[in-house]
Formats: structure tokens, C-alpha cells, sequence
């Protein structure tokens, strides 16, 4: 598509006399086949309404407008001579109407008199293979406008073309209220993701859409998942910003990814009106701390689900009507216990062990591109389960998750701190990796011992079973460090509540809550102090049980089964202290990460508890979490 749209409109030339016409036709050639071509192009589109646009915004470009061209010196009388004039250069662009951008994946509509930008995404299915006017701009996703004062709406006064080149549009736009000025850059490329860079003034910015859930994704630990349903009385919440929001759009096959760099952004959540079952969180504010923040979306059906659980699904196996629409790593939250857990989908059904809870059919996975549900008493069907995805598995060259979204709009290295590749990976308790027992733990490493002594080859396997019993103290030192680790952090986050100062008494009982918790991870070492043994315990039954080996003797299988008893009381309460200690650390981070919501004064508190939550959760044991959490 040749974007100088009034090339192609005969009646753009309806003034004009006829040989006047083909002069001016004749000069554009010329300079078109002399210059790079104008917006040869069309990954991106810049438009002109050429009049201010009326009350309700376009759903799709109109044949009266009129594309910008990137090389503004084919609009003069003589563009050959103008490019050839360094007297011409330097040409601004004077809007005769409203600015509108389009390209593949979006489309950004800025209403001058609404004060507003209204951006539309474009479902996969519908992607044109070049932009035309004909072309629907898709569904509203949301929109963007600088807070609005008590007196006087925002209007736009004013578009600045900052850049229109290399499938690059920047354009400066000035918001004006009341006598109060701000501006923003908005700047769009081939991608579906919107720059937006603050400018003069701008400290808030406000967007308004239809959000039924927002989650702000964890990586280590839980994501936190806000319901306004969850909030009847709240008007509006403050939330913890840590760089990545999904807002889940209503309907279920729509989102809404929001990024930023690190620092001192702030962010609040504006519930609607509505009923309590049909409440939305209609807006979000976020202070942006200078620096841009970006948008994208994704549109296609089925993009995320709420399945209500009911009684029906206890103790069986409950196939839903909700297929995935592409492969990616599809997670849910459901309760473990009390506390809610994420939950990947498998790719098949079968069991888990855990150390707080026992062994239980891990409870979702999928059935071709079916979800399935296996819930239980364990893991009960209690509120909903909500399906979404952050991360790819397998995902489609045309879907942009939210995590290659955070790496495009922040870089690697930003997103790499920030996804933590490294502390989402399980720590070894393997002293000889894959050479030692496979099972290495003490019910494991007894086990491997117990057929050496029941096969009465103990002195001939003399040492196989140093080697393995080497293996099972290294077990239980790995254990034992771990446990340590997190007494320091339970014992450090309870100095640093109490350190707090008093200047907020409303803040008591939110402090008194988290303190209560970090409370339990050292009661919960209390109480099994005993149980657990010392290191030294461990190396007594080292001894004793390569004593056994020393010399064939009757007796010694018996000797053994008391000492593997041993073995396996303190290693099971070892597992059941690590596996809690992990537990009560993620339901502290989600106490915190929910107990700010209607706390303005606790947002700093909730970031500093959460960062030490998160960095005590780093390189779980697999007898807290599965791998990648």
C-alpha cells in the first residue's frame, strides 16, 4: 500500500485543473523514484483525521484521512528542490485533526477533545498482510489519560512528531486541564507494544479497562492474583509493583501486559460500582517515577478461564469445557491446605509427594487440549481456579507471552533479574549427582542399604555402603542448612517488624500479623528440635552403621532395621520442618503482598518483606516445592 493515500484518491485532485494535476503527480513521481520511498512500508501508519474526531472513537481508519508521510518534503510544491534545499529541512507537521497509529497487532486512536488515547488490539486470525484503511483496528483493550482535575476535562493540545522513520512512530502529545499542562511520547514500532515515556508534569497515568483479575506474577513463590469480588467494601487497592501486571480483560480472550524498569513506580487498582459478583477493576494509576512503561496485549479466544469448583469435583477426576487455545506453560492457584499454591498443568495425571501434606494426585493437568481437575481433601475444591499463562512452553511464533514481552520492553539483562532464571532451580542434595543413589534421602538411601544387608553381601559391599551412607549425611547436612537458612530469615524479618516506627498505629495489625507468622517458622523448628536430632546424632549412626560391615554376623540385618528406623525418623521430621518452613514463607509473602491493599502507608513495608521472602525461597529442596516452582 503506497501510505500518500491522496495519491490513490482521484478525488484530492478534483480542484486542481487537469495539467496542473500532472504536474504535481509528475513531481511526486520524480521525487519518489529519486528519494527512498515514501512509507514503501506499511508496518507502521500514521494518520491524520484531518478534523477533530467526533464524540465516539473509530473502530477502524476512514478513506478521509490522510497518512503522514515519513519524509514530510513530499508535501511541498516541489519536493525534488525541497530535499535538495537544506532550507527546507527541519519541517514540523501541523495536524489538521486527530493523530492515529496503526500497524499489525494495534491501534492507537488519540482523541484531542476526549483528552484520551484509546488503543485496540488485533486478534492473531485477523492480521492483515498490510495495514489498510479497511482494515478494523479489533478490540478495545484500554485507555490512556493523565489524571483528570475536579473542574475542567483533559483535552490533547497539541501533537508533536518526535519520529516517523525506520517503522518507528514517537509522537509528543500535550494533555492541558484546567490550566495544568503534561505531556507524554508514545512510541510505537512492527511490534504490538506501546512505549509510553513521561514527559513535562506527567506523574500519574491512568488506565481505564474492563480488568476482572489483575496479577502481579512472582516467579519464585506465588503469583499474587486481586478478585474485586474478594474486596466488596474497597474502593481502591495498592499493590505491590514489581515490574510485570497482567490484567485479565472480560470475557476471557483478552489481556492487558504492563511493564517497567526498577525503581519508585507505584501502583493502585480503581474497582467499579457494579454488584459484588460482578465487580471490575475499572482502572488502574500508576505513578511512574519518570521512567516509560510499556503495553501490549494478546486477543484470541479462550486466553484465560475461571472454573467456579464445586463439591462435584472432589475425589474424582472432572474434565472441563475450557480448551487451551495454544500450547504455553498454563498454571492455576489452588489451596493447599490453607495456603494457595500454583499449580503448572502436567501433561499427564499422576501422584506427588509433599512433605507437610503426604502423597495426592497431582490435581490439574491436560487430556489432549482438555484441563482436567483431580481434587481431594488435600488439595480441595474450595473458591475458583483461575487459568492463565506467563510463560511459554511450546507456545506459537505468533504469541507473545507476558515474560518475552518483560525481555523485549526491559532487556535481558533487566528481565533476567527479575525472572531469575537461576534461583528457580532446585538445589542438589546429591552428594554424587547421578552416580550416587538415586533416591537421596534417608528413606531412599536405607532402602538401597537394606538389600545389601538382606542379600548378607554387608562385608563384601563394605563400600557401597560407606558410599551411600556418605550420601544420606550429605542428605541430612543439605537439610540442616536449609532449616538454618531460614531461622535467620524468620528471626531477621521479626527485628525488622519491630524496627518499624510508630508514626502509623493503623499499621499494628498488619505488622503483628506478619510477625505472627515468621513467629510459626521458628515454633515449627521448636517443636521438632527433638525429633530432628544434631549433625552429630547422624554421625553416630554413620559410625554404627558401617560398623555392621565390618564382620559377617546373624545379626547384623536386625542391627541394621533398628538403625534404618533411626535413620528415617530423623530425616522424616527433617522433611516435615523444611517443607513447612517453605510453606509458612510463601504465605507470609502473599500476607504481606494482600495485606497492603488498603495500606498506602505498608506499600514500602510489603516491598522489603516480600524481597526477603523471595530471596530465602531461592533454589528450594524438592522436598519444599517442585522444580520451578
Amino acid at each position: 500500500m503506497n501510505s500518500n493515500r491522496n495519491l490513490r484518491n482521484p478525488a484530492s485532485l478534483a480542484p486542481l485543473a487537469p495539467l496542473k494535476a500532472w504536474l504535481y503527480l509528475l513531481a511526486t513521481l520524480v521525487c519518489l523514484s529519486t528519494f527512498p520511498p515514501v512509507q514503501a512500508a506499511t508496518n507502521v501508519v500514521l494518520w491524520d483525521t484531518l478534523a477533530p474526531l467526533a464524540d465516539t472513537i473509530p473502530t477502524e481508519a476512514s478513506s478521509s484521512w490522510k497518512a503522514v508521510p515519513s519524509d514530510l518534503l513530499v508535501l511541498e510544491t516541489d519536493p525534488p528542490k525541497a530535499s535538495s534545499d537544506p532550507g527546507y529541512y527541519g519541517r514540523e507537521y501541523a495536524f489538521q485533526g486527530d493523530a492515529v497509529v496503526e500497524n499489525r497487532h494495534l491501534a492507537a486512536v488519540f482523541s484531542s477533545a476526549q483528552g484520551k488515547v484509546v488503543i485496540y488490539a488485533k486478534d492473531s486470525a485477523s492480521l492483515p498482510a498490510s495495514v489498510t484503511p479497511a482494515t478494523g483496528f479489533g478490540k478495545k483493550i484500554t485507555e490512556f489519560t493523565p489524571p483528570q482535575t475536579a473542574t475542567q476535562p483533559v483535552r490533547i493540545r497539541h501533537f508533536e512528531i518526535v519520529r516517523h522513520a525506520a517503522d518507528t512512530v514517537a509522537l509528543k502529545v500535550s494533555f492541558s486541564s484546567d490550566g495544568a499542562d503534561a505531556a507524554a511520547v508514545f512510541v510505537f514500532d512492527q511490534s504490538g507494544i506501546v512505549e509510553i515515556q513521561p514527559a513535562e508534569n506527567l506523574k500519574t497515568v491512568r488506565l481505564v479497562s474492563p480488568i476482572e483479575y489483575g496479577i502481579v506474577p512472582g516467579f519464585i513463590g506465588d503469583d499474587l492474583i486481586f478478585a474485586p469480588a474478594e474486596y466488596p467494601e474497597a474502593k481502591t487497592l495498592c499493590v505491590p509493583a514489581q515490574n510485570l501486571f497482567l490484567g485479565l480483560l472480560k470475557g476471557e480472550d483478552s489481556q492487558l501486559v504492563m511493564t517497567w524498569p526498577k525503581g519508585n513506580q507505584q501502583m493502585r487498582l480503581r474497582l467499579g460500582a457494579a454488584p459484588q459478583g460482578a465487580r471490575l477493576i475499572e482502572s488502574l494509576e500508576f505513578d511512574p517515577d519518570g521512567q516509560s512503561l510499556y503495553l501490549a496485549t494478546t486477543v484470541a479466544p479462550g486466553l484465560w478461564h475461571r472454573e467456579p469448583l464445586t463439591s462435584a469435583y472432589l475425589e474424582k477426576d472432572v474434565a472441563v469445557q475450557w480448551r487451551r487455545p495454544f500450547a504455553a506453560r498454563w498454571t492455576t492457584q489452588l489451596y493447599e491446605g490453607d495456603v494457595k499454591t500454583t499449580f503448572a498443568f502436567r501433561a499427564a495425571k499422576g501422584d506427588i509427594w509433599r512433605g507437610v501434606p503426604g502423597s495426592y494426585r497431582y490435581p490439574v493437568w491436560f487430556d489432549g487440549e482438555t484441563a482436567s481437575y483431580h481434587l481431594s481433601k488435600k488439595v480441595p475444591p474450595k473458591g475458583e481456579s483461575l487459568i492463565y499463562f506467563l510463560e511459554g512452553n511450546d507456545t506459537p511464533l505468533t504469541v507473545s507471552t507476558p515474560v518475552e514481552i518483560l525481555k523485549q520492553t526491559l532487556g535481558r539483562p533487566m528481565a533476567d533479574s527479575i525472572l531469575d532464571l537461576a534461583g528457580r532451580k532446585l538445589r542438589t542434595h546429591h552428594r554424587r549427582g547421578g552416580a550416587g543413589v538415586r533416591r537421596a534421602c534417608t528413606c531412599g538411601c536405607t532402602e538401597a542399604i537394606q538389600a545389601v544387608f538382606e542379600a548378607g553381601e554387608e562385608v563384601a559391599k563394605k563400600e557401597v555402603i560407606a558410599g551411600d551412607v556418605d550420601d544420606m549425611l550429605y542428605f541430612v547436612q543439605r537439610h540442616i542448612e536449609r532449616i538454618d537458612e531460614y531461622q535467620r530469615f524468620a528471626g531477621g524479618l521479626i527485628q525488622f517488624l519491630r524496627a518499624q516506627p510508630p508514626s502509623a498505629p493503623e499499621l499494628k495489625p498488619y505488622l503483628d500479623d506478619l510477625e505472627q507468622l515468621a513467629g510459626r517458622i521458628q515454633q515449627e523448628y521448636s517443636v521438632q528440635k527433638d525429633n530432628m536430632k544434631s549433625l552429630a546424632h547422624a554421625h553416630d549412626l554413620q559410625a554404627r552403621t558401617l560398623a555392621l560391615a565390618n564382620k559377617k554376623d546373624p545379626k547384623n540385618l536386625s542391627a541394621y532395621m533398628d538403625l534404618l528406623k533411626a535413620w528415617r525418623e530423623m530425616g522424616g521430621a527433617q522433611d516435615y520442618v523444611v517443607a513447612q518452613c517453605h510453606t509458612l514463607t510463601r504465605k507470609l509473602s502473599q500476607a504481606a503482598g494482600y495485606g497492603c491493599v488498603d495500606q498506602p502507608k505498608a506499600v514500602a513495608i510489603t516491598d522489603e518483606v516480600r524481597k526477603r521472602c523471595r530471596q530465602t525461597l531461592r533454589n528450594p529442596d524438592g522436598y519444599e516445592i517442585w522444580a520451578d516452582y
